[in-house]
């Protein structure tokens, strides 16, 4: 943590921006629950037990700054509105989204098959391709067996329980 809140100093310097105690509260929260699609109230809520004087507007202003920089990524999942999740390493391409439809849990793939589409698009376009995102809706192990009334399914390899929309759960 503290080698990426130095990293994330120097960036904001570069930017002459500081890391002020409310914004490195909000990181702190961000790499706590790093497994974790965070909505902005859920970050306001968890960085107020660390910092009771903390505003919402705050909250939003630093969570912008901190994607503007690329420090966090904004996912927007339909109705939900916008979660984020902490970039640790500040990539440009991030993984991929599965999203239930049923628990509204939120799982992550992280193997990039599109690397294909891309080339075609490139070739077949003149587009320069530079990243891309990907949303795939369906239904989790969990929901599938509830709805089939089974009860020992095996947890999934990565991703989130019923209704806590992160990336393992709490």
């Amino acid at each position: 943590m503290s080698r990426q809140l130095s990293d994330i100093k120097e960036l904001l310097a570069e930017k002459d921006l500081r890391l002020t105690p409310q914004r490195e509260a909000i990181l702190r929260v961000l790499v706590k629950h790093a497994d974790l699609h965070l909505s902005a109230d859920e970050i306001y809520r968890r960085t107020k037990d660390e910092c009771p004087d903390i505003g919402l507007a705050t909250v939003y202003r630093a969570l912008e700054i901190f994607e503007n920089l690329g420090i966090i990524h904004k996912l927007q999942f339909g109705e939900e509105g916008s979660r984020y999740e902490f970039n640790p390493e500040f990539q440009k391409h991030y993984h991929h989204h599965l999203i239930c439809l049923s628990c509204g849990g939120i799982f992550e793939f992280n193997e990039d098959l599109l690397d294909d589409i891309e080339e075609a698009i490139s070739e077949r376009t003149g587009f320069d391709v530079v990243d891309h995102s990907l949303r795939v809706y369906g239904y989790c192990r969990q929901c599938q067996a509830a709805a089939r009334g089974a009860s020992d399914v095996p947890p999934a390899d990565s991703g989130s329980g019923p209704g806590t929309n992160g990336r393992g759960g709490e």
